[in-house]
C-alpha cells in the first residue's frame, strides 16, 4: 500500500485526465460518467468538493474523488464517485480514508454514504472492509448498455440494455469514531 496520499482540488486543467479515468474500459462497466460541463459544474458549486487523488513517491495524479453535499443541513455527504487509474496497490483505500477524515473533520458530516453498482464486487468489499454499513438495495435502478459480453445479464434485459442495482451503503459519525479510536484508518 502506498504510504503517500492526498486530495488536492480539481482544476479545469485537470478534466481531460477525470474523463479519461471514466472511460477507461476497466472502470466504465461500473460507474455512469458524466460529460464535461457536469465535471466543470462540479468544480464550481459549493456544495461539491472535487478532488484529485495524487499518490506515491511523486504524488502523481491518480485517480479522482467527488463529495456531494458538503453544506447539507442534515450533514449528511455522498461519496458520489472515485475512480482511481491503477488497481490492486492500495490507492482506493488510501484515498478512502481521506475522504473519510475530509468529511467528518472537516466538513462536519453526521453521515457519509454512497452507492455501488451491484456489480462493482471489489468496491462493495473495499467499502464493508472500511466499516461503511448496508443500508439496502435500490434494484435494477440504472441501465446500462452492454459493455462487454463477458458481464452477466441481469434480470429485465432486452436487447443489449441491461439493468444494475445500486447498493446503498453509509456510516455515521460515531462509527467513524470508533474506527479511528481502534486505530482502524490508518495514517495515510
Amino acid at each position: 500500500m502506498t504510504s503517500r496520499i492526498r486530495l488536492r482540488p480539481t482544476l479545469a486543467s485537470d478534466i481531460p485526465f477525470v474523463l479519461s479515468l471514466e472511460q477507461d474500459e476497466q472502470n466504465l462497466p461500473f460507474i455512469t460518467p458524466w460529460e464535461r460541463t457536469q465535471h466543470e459544474a462540479s468544480i464550481r458549486f459549493p456544495d461539491m468538493r472535487h478532488f484529485i487523488i495524487e499518490g506515491g513517491a511523486g504524488l502523481e495524479a491518480v485517480g479522482f474523488l467527488i463529495l456531494i453535499g458538503c453544506r447539507n443541513p442534515h450533514q449528511s455527504i455522498e461519496l458520489k464517485r472515485m475512480v482511481v487509474a491503477s488497481k490492486g496497490q492500495g490507492l482506493g483505500r488510501a484515498a478512502l480514508r481521506v475522504a473519510k477524515r475530509v468529511a467528518f473533520d472537516d466538513l462536519g458530516a453526521h453521515r457519509f454514504w454512497l452507492d455501488v453498482k451491484a456489480r462493482n464486487v471489489r468496491a462493495k468489499a473495499l467499502y464493508d472492509s472500511e466499516g461503511f454499513v448496508m443500508e439496502g438495495t435500490l434494484r435494477e435502478a440504472v441501465r446500462l448498455q452492454q459493455v462487454a459480453s463477458s458481464l452477466p445479464a441481469g434480470r429485465g434485459s432486452q436487447a443489449g440494455v441491461d439493468f444494475d442495482s445500486l447498493h446503498v451503503l453509509s456510516m455515521l459519525r460515531t462509527e467513524f469514531d470508533a474506527r479511528r479510536s481502534g486505530g482502524l484508518e490508518g495514517s495515510f
